[in-house]
């Protein structure tokens, strides 16, 4: 199995001395399946291509355990994928072959540790369950550019279809410790599969190499639910460890605005603000998600009542944990509901304001009359607050490319231009009032990051 890792940072030839491997030799590695073989097919200052090539022997894997140590692939079958694909084995070679790289060591160059370099990821052989769909639920979050072509069973019997492996090829500007951790922990994740027994250590291992990120990744349960071989109990354990490191981030919003917060920390602090200032007591949280803006507005004693809604019951479980600590004392105060904003729902009446944090952009345009209708013509509460991002400031994400949006769930992304008619014309059919503010940095002729409307009831 093979991976290579290219750059054209200047010189290039500075990913020799961030992976501590001498570009003029071949060296090896053994590791627990084979031998990694570590070279570099070229080294330029314009551009530098690192090769891991691990060598497998699956005959050899069975006789040395003998099925002793927990190796339940190597007991099913001599003959098998393992030598020619990149899995859990290419993840430990990565950390056996590339230790002082993964960790974030670099004696001789200590400065490059912090550089983001342009890397190119070139994996031939990649067994993906879940397809290009789960390729770009696990990368794209991450921001890199995916190119993956689905290969045949065998090019000699095509009736025979196409296999679940893929030639994949990521690109993306990031330091190369970063890198390797995304590897590190999604190689085995597209594979859904471990070669050796999974125990509790491997939670410590989750945590230790994917801490920077992962707990941010909006598809952290998924990575975890297959980093840890589908295994309940240390699911369950990963994710409470992940939480109490979110709930820790909110718990410190919450007391003190910074000024210099995460753009999402920033909304949710102003949807709170505008909230509180229209003076609501009973308030709604539609799209709530894992709860991180329920967890803010239950700070705030003037909020005699709270709903969150959302369509994910996943969702809805992790936000139940999340807030349990708070609602133990005051157990009616919040109540977290199942639903879609698109059906009528008698849960949404009475409430005096609700929020929608970026969730319209979810919707396909011509489903948005129904939440419309749902929210402004059947709930009709107060005030209404809605965030959506705005379009125009996308030319200043390098990883975006022109047309692209912010995130491969969204449907659309309006600019101010069209976010202001659609209010406008909603304000007007439905009887509110409707202003518009900005979130975050504004920049000239392109507004910030994201756009806020606040609808209030006139009739």
């Amino acid at each position: 199995m093979l991976l290579t890792i290219t750059t054209t940072h200047n010189p290039a030839s500075d990913l020799s001395f961030l992976l501590h491997k001498h570009p003029g030799r071949t060296q090896q590695v053994e590791t627990s399946g084979g031998v990694a073989h570590i070279f570099y097919p070229e080294v330029s200052d314009a551009r530098c291509t690192a090769a891991l090539l691990l060598d497998i022997d699956p005959v050899g894997l069975v006789r040395r355990d003998g099925g002793s140590s927990g190796n339940d692939f190597a007991l099913q079958q001599y003959v098998n994928d393992r030598p020619y694909v990149a899995s859990s084995f290419m993840s430990a070679a990565i950390a056996k072959a590339f230790s002082s790289a993964l960790n974030g060591s670099c004696k001789t160059r200590p400065e490059l540790l912090s550089v983001q370099m342009p890397f190119e990821v070139r994996l031939p052989v990649l067994p993906v369950r879940g397809g290009l769909p789960l390729l770009e639920q696990l990368f794209a979050p991450l921001g890199y550019s995916i190119k993956a072509q689905r290969l045949q069973l065998d090019e000699q019997f095509p009736d025979w279809g196409e296999s679940r492996y893929f030639d994949v090829t990521l690109r993306h500007t990031l330091t190369l410790q970063t890198l390797l951790s995304h590897l590190y922990i999604l190689i085995p994740v597209c594979d859904n599969d471990k070669h050796y027994w999974i125990g509790k250590h491997e939670v410590d291992k989750l945590m230790e190499k994917g801490g920077a990120w992962l707990d941010k990744h909006p598809a952290r349960e998924v990575i975890a639910s297959r980093y840890l071989k589908n295994q309940k109990g240390l699911i369950s354990d990963a994710l409470q460890l992940l939480l109490q490191d979110e709930t820790a981030e909110v718990e410190a919003i919450a007391e003190a605005a910074t000024p210099k917060l995460r753009a999402h920390d920033e909304r949710l602090l102003q949807v709170k603000n505008e909230l509180l200032a229209t003076g609501a007591k009973r308030i709604g949280d539609l799209g709530c998600g894992e709860g991180k803006l329920l967890k803010l507005l239950m700070a705030e004693t003037q909020f005699v009542f709270i709903l969150g809604m959302d369509v994910s019951y996943r969702s809805l479980e992790i936000a139940q944990r999340k807030l349990k600590p708070d609602r133990q004392h005051h157990p009616d105060r919040v109540q977290l509901v199942q639903g879609a904003l698109t059906y009528r729902d008698s849960r949404l009446a009475g409430l005096d304001a609700v929020a929608l944090v970026e969730v319209i952009e979810h919707l396909d345009e011509p489903r948005l009359s129904a939440l419309e209708k749902v929210v402004f013509a059947y709930a009709r509460p107060g005030h209404v607050i809605v965030t959506t991002p705005n379009a125009e400031y996308n030319v200043l994400f390098e990883t975006l490319s022109e047309g692209t949006m912010r995130h491969s769930d969204h449907r659309f992304e309006w600019t101010r231009a069209q976010f202001q008619a659609w209010g406008n014309a909603l304000a007007a059919t439905y009887g509110y009032t409707v202003s518009y503010k900005s979130i975050g940095e504004e920049k000239e002729n392109i507004g910030a990051l994201t756009q806020m409307a606040i609808f209030k009831r006139s009739t």
